[in-house]
């Protein structure tokens, strides 16, 4: 996205606001689809990555499907184009209520954590004398190496069924009438870049693919993560190697399909967050660049100390100072950057901060009751006329 143009787009709008680049988004689901129709793969967004409504209905025009984690976001799928026979819902702690959505618009399946979660189902399907088609999520304990709050495939995780206590439930739900058992569910983590991980879950499928039997498919969750260190130079996450581990690796049963829930890699380098500069505050200890986004504009930061690329897009000037980038917050966390080598920065200057487009604007919140403005939208196929189609 032309740096000029994200200019002109501050000016006419206030800030802080998320600005999103669909001509990119498109690009990357393209890339997705294409690479993974080599080899059959079925693709469900991940509606927790960004639920916003222009970028769903995007999404579901492609034809992919949909991971759900609540009733809402049935619903909201649901409304935005998905079609409910490619909606999976997961999630750990399901309420009777959203199992009951999920039945009422007979969606493709439920991942299923816990041989209690399986019996309510199977209660609930009863009552409306209908079979709940599942999936078992299994626990393979893998360390997907990634951020401890972002791993969810260790044993001391809450999410989903030992791989000790496999056998026990195949043999307690074997006796319910309510429930349809079709395939596995697996996810070990999120911003995953090493593909080794995902070569050891493959591995561990196999092994558990045997104790389990005849099923109709394999959902092997999501996790590719995306470049936040150099987003220009890589725009795309590498779906050719990803897609092409599972195909290596995986040993189906003839006929079995294989599923993937994708979030973060399909709308993390679309978005950015857009803010101003509000004061240059020097120190005692560091100089500090106060902007007018904060944690509760993106909380990734101080949540997971993560990182995200930052660039000022009115300075034309070199490096000029090492700055704290800190938001307006009354927390000590509301902090993007420490010692930032950045150009010269001045007051009203505006803020470019990168790989928004995941857990960025769906994670805001009112605490301190500041204000985030109405997304913006731009179509990168406009941008040789250095224009934006808003």
């Amino acid at each position: 996205m032309k740096k000029n143009t994200i200019q002109e787009i501050a000016v006419n709008n206030n800030t802080p606001f998320y600005l999103y680049d669909i001509g990119l988004l498109r690009e990357t689901i393209e890339t997705a689809i294409s690479e993974a129709q080599k080899y059959g793969y079925e693709l469900h967004y991940a509606l927790k990555a960004n639920f916003s409504e222009q970028i769903l209905k995007i999404i579901s025009s492609y034809g992919m499907g949909a991971d759900c984690v609540s009733g809402n976001e049935i619903d909201w799928a649901v409304r935005t184009g998905f079609k409910p026979e490619k909606i999976v819902f997961a999630g750990v702690g399901k309420t009777d209520d959203e199992i009951n959505l999920a039945l009422n618009h007979n969606i493709f399946c439920l991942n299923c954590e816990s041989l209690q979660e399986i019996s309510v189902i199977n209660q609930l399907a009863g009552l409306k004398n209908q079979k709940a088609d599942i999936a078992l999520r299994i626990n393979p304990d893998i360390d997907a190496q990634t951020h401890r709050f972002i791993t969810t495939g260790l044993n001391e995780n809450k999410f989903g069924i030992n791989c000790s206590d496999l056998d026990k439930v195949l043999n307690e739900i074997s006796g319910f009438k309510n429930i349809r058992l079709k395939g596995l569910h697996f996810h070990i983590g999120s911003q995953i870049l090493n593909l080794k991980p995902f070569k050891e879950l493959c591995l561990k499928i196999n092994q558990i693919l045997n104790l389990a039997g005849e099923l109709e498919f394999v959902n092997v969750g999501g996790g590719l993560g995306i470049d936040y260190l150099e987003p220009e130079q890589n725009r795309i996450p590498d779906f050719k190697n990803y897609f092409k581990v599972f195909n290596d690796n995986l040993q189906l049963n003839s006929g079995q399909k294989v599923h993937f829930e994708l979030g973060r890699s399909i709308v993390g380098q679309c978005g950015s967050l857009i803010s101003r500069v509000l004061y240059v505050k020097p120190g005692n200890c560091r100089n500090y660049l106060i902007l007018d986004a904060g944690m509760t504009h993106l909380i990734r930061p101080a949540l997971y100390q993560a990182h995200h690329k930052i660039e000022n897009l009115s300075s034309g000037l070199a490096e000029g100072n090492k700055y704290d980038i800190v938001g307006p917050i009354c927390e000590s966390s509301d902090v993007f950057a420490q010692e930032l080598s950045f150009p010269k920065t001045e007051r009203g200057d505006i803020i470019q901060i990168k790989s928004a487009g995941a857990y960025g604007e769906v994670m805001s919140s009112q605490y301190n009751m500041k204000t985030l403005f109405p997304a913006v939208f731009v179509n990168q196929s406009v941008f040789a006329e250095n224009k934006a189609d808003i």
